[in-house]
């Protein structure tokens, strides 16, 4: 089928590429159907785009990639929600607020979206950790201080 995308256009997905979260994202319960596009080929960008709702889009990136030691726990509630049966069919997945310059973007690290893959079924939760922000930045700042001599 042909979608409309807030992105790229118009692009043809499968029935197989859809992802149902079946309460919706927080905002947004209503929409229900959505697709995982690449974003950048050469880049770890996706976009969560809706299905029935072009300009429903978010830019997603797997938070390992940028935050190796990112972690939480998946409540039993959530892996039975999920049909989670195998950790390996779980991906993960952080939404992104793009700024400019782009080293300035964000990513909600409190609010990890969890996909279980095989099932091509999604959740978002909302962590109760204070080490994660809704708008962490997505690129750690490498500066040293100046005026510090070692």
């Amino acid at each position: 089928m042909k979608i409309e995308t807030k992105y790229q256009g118009t692009v043809e997905v499968s029935t197989e590429q859809h992802l149902h979260f079946p309460v919706g994202l927080p905002g947004f319960p209503e929409e229900q159907q959505y697709v995982l596009l690449p974003f950048l080929e050469e880049l770890p960008y996706f976009i969560l785009q809706s299905i029935n709702t072009a300009e429903l889009a978010f830019v997603v990136v797997d938070p390992y990639a940028f935050f190796a030691d990112y972690e939480f726990q998946l409540n039993e509630a959530s892996q039975h929600a999920l049909q989670i049966e195998q950790p390996e069919d779980v991906a993960t997945f952080v939404i992104l607020t793009l700024k400019e310059p782009f080293k300035s973007s964000t990513a909600n690290l409190q609010g990890p979206l969890v996909i279980n893959m095989k099932k091509r079924m999604g959740k978002q939760l909302v962590l109760n950790d204070a080490r994660y922000k809704t708008k962490h930045p997505l690129f750690q700042l490498m500066e040293e201080d100046a005026s510090c001599s070692y």
